[in-house]
């Protein structure tokens, strides 16, 4: 069966944060970087899939490691603080123009994916997106993928999933999607290739 959809991952696959997250918190958490790190991210995941505000939740850990930075301003400086990577979108771009469906499927909360949507122009880019905290579920989840595959009206192998996690590749894969492990940092040849081995030439 061709491939009809194909859906791209944010971080890591689109955009990326200069320098990474550790660099980019370390002005504010000096040598606690990673115990924050660690911390914001396992308790993030109920914010991921639209339980819970995550800027309340943001709050509570920089009072807790006395950041004397208000929330929202940490977060867009820090969460926000994106680079869009160019090839990526050109590419986005050259499938679209061959009639693909072009989908944003992408673990995020609601305030990050408001920027995304809004401030980066991902609803004019993607055909369509979903982000975790409004299908209900985050990958590796196999329901993010199901929900996905629902809204879509595609079967598993009408769609090809990108990401940089070989976790949510491996839970794609065992919903019945074809699915390919690419981060930017490995460059863009071998993702053009990745595509043509799936029919998609846009070399």
């Amino acid at each position: 069966m061709a491939i009809g959809h194909v859906l791209f991952d944010a971080d890591g696959v689109l955009q990326e944060l200069p320098g990474g997250w550790r660099e980019r918190v370390r002005p504010y958490l000096g040598e606690r970087t990673e115990e924050f790190l660690e911390l914001t991210w396992r308790e993030e995941w109920p914010c991921l899939e639209g339980a819970i505000d995550y800027l309340p939740l943001l709050a509570r850990h920089l009072e807790l490691f006395d950041v004397a930075v208000p929330a929202e301003r940490f977060f867009y400086e820090v969460w926000c603080d994106l680079r869009v990577d160019e090839t990526s979108v050109a590419l986005v771009g050259a499938l679209r123009a061959k009639g693909l469906g072009v989908h944003l499927a992408t673990n995020q909360e609601m305030h990050r994916s408001a920027y995304m949507r809004d401030t980066l122009g991902y609803d004019r880019l993607f055909e369509r997106s979903f982000y975790s905290y409004e299908v209900g579920h985050a990958k590796p989840s196999g329901r993010f993928f199901e929900t996905v595959l629902e809204r879509l009206g595609a079967r598993g192998a009408e769609v090809l999933f990108i990401d940089d996690v070989a976790e949510n590749v491996e839970a794609a894969r065992r919903v019945g999607l074809h699915a390919e492990h690419w981060s930017l940092e490995r460059g863009h040849d071998r993702l053009v290739a990745a595509l043509g081995a799936h029919g998609l030439d846009v070399a």
